[in-house]
């Protein structure tokens, strides 16, 4: 079977299309046969390295896998041959204590697909039959392939971790990437309101569109000013940034008194500075926030079904073209999610 292999971390020229062995599942998995493996900046910081992290290279990427059911290993009985499946893009032991108490991604075994071990980025795959959800029938592959991870990672962030509540302002960054655009329509479902900040007019579009009530154009309006301006100088009870070092501190003076900031990266730089001042005297809670349960998938997944969630799909490109999907991520320029189709 072909599979894009990373076999040393580097440039886009790192990305290698290779033969690999027809992967054969074991009692309780199931082999899948690939259609679709939605992209994420994940998949760059695994192709680029990231100082002070190891990857089990030779690696195969992606985390965001749909498909049909090719083969059942024994013990299996929850899919036939041919059924049309999500991979949840998280894993872990499945019996220690977080793992029962529905906290999956605090497990000490706890890994994700494409990063900790091999991903979706080639025709067939092999996973337990616990870690495959029915595919939505109103999704097609492409589409369902673009909300696992996004969807997941933003729901535990808004839900679990920060407890947006309906009426509560909150402002969300980078209102084009992935997480913020599903970001934005949780936000909504929950009766939120939200101000999200996008780099360009377009992206601004998009997010007024998915449901923000005002959308502000960093590179042209300081938000500080449009959130002070929009809250009555009260500010947002909830932030949620990926960006990090660049909107950390003017992010922290957004927030109301007792506001809450979560964060799940920090594609600009992994320094948080800030006056600790402003954190006690305010009530602040920062919060990290690291994908999400398996039922939290369950509940986007059926949101997704009954069309109240809708992925955000810009673009489809064959498997063969995986250089140009992350090209197009390190550009800043992707609107919602790129996927690779097989």
């Amino acid at each position: 079977m072909r599979a894009v292999v990373i076999r040393e971390h580097g440039g886009i020229d790192r990305l290698l299309m290779e033969e690999y062995p027809m992967p054969e599942p074991g009692p309780g998995e199931i082999r899948i046969a690939v259609q679709a493996v939605g992209m994420n900046h994940l998949d760059v910081w695994v192709r680029r390295g990231v100082p002070g992290h190891r990857f089990p290279l030779p690696i195969i990427p992606g985390c965001d896998i749909s498909g049909t059911v090719d083969l059942a290993g024994a013990g299996t009985e929850r899919f036939r041959a041919g059924d049309g499946v999500v991979v949840a893009p998280g894993y872990s032991c499945g019996h220690c204590l977080h793992c029962r108490s529905g906290q999956d991604a605090l497990c000490r075994r706890y890994g994700i697909r494409g990063e900790s071990c091999d991903g979706g980025c080639t025709e067939f795959v092999v996973v337990p039959e616990t870690s495959l959800f029915p595919k939505p029938v109103s999704l097609s592959f492409a589409e369902a392939a673009a909300m696992p991870l996004v969807f997941l990672t933003a729901w535990h962030m808004l839900v679990e971790r920060a407890r947006l509540r309906a009426g509560e302002k909150v402002l969300i960054h980078a209102a084009g990437s992935g997480v913020s655009t599903a970001a934005i329509q949780i936000a909504r479902l929950l009766g939120a309101r939200v101000l999200a900040t996008a780099g360009s007019a377009e992206k601004c579009r998009l997010a007024t569109e998915l449901g923000a009530e005002q959308a502000v154009n960093y590179r042209e309006t300081d938000f500080r000013a449009e959130v002070k301006q929009w809250t009555g100088k009260a500010g947002v009870e909830v932030a949620l940034d990926h960006v990090g070092e660049e909107t950390f501190g003017p992010t922290l003076a957004c927030l109301a008194k007792g506001g809450r900031y979560v964060t799940c990266g920090s594609t600009s730089g992994f320094e948080m500075n800030t006056d600790f001042r402003l954190v006690f005297f305010k009530s602040l809670t920062i919060l990290g926030s690291t994908m999400g349960s398996d039922h939290e998938l369950e509940t986007v997944l059926g949101l997704a079904g009954e069309g109240r969630l809708r992925p955000v799909l810009e673009q489809t490109l064959p498997l063969e073209k995986v250089g140009q999907a992350h090209r197009h991520l390190e550009s800043r320029r992707a609107m919602g999610k790129t996927v690779l189709v097989l």
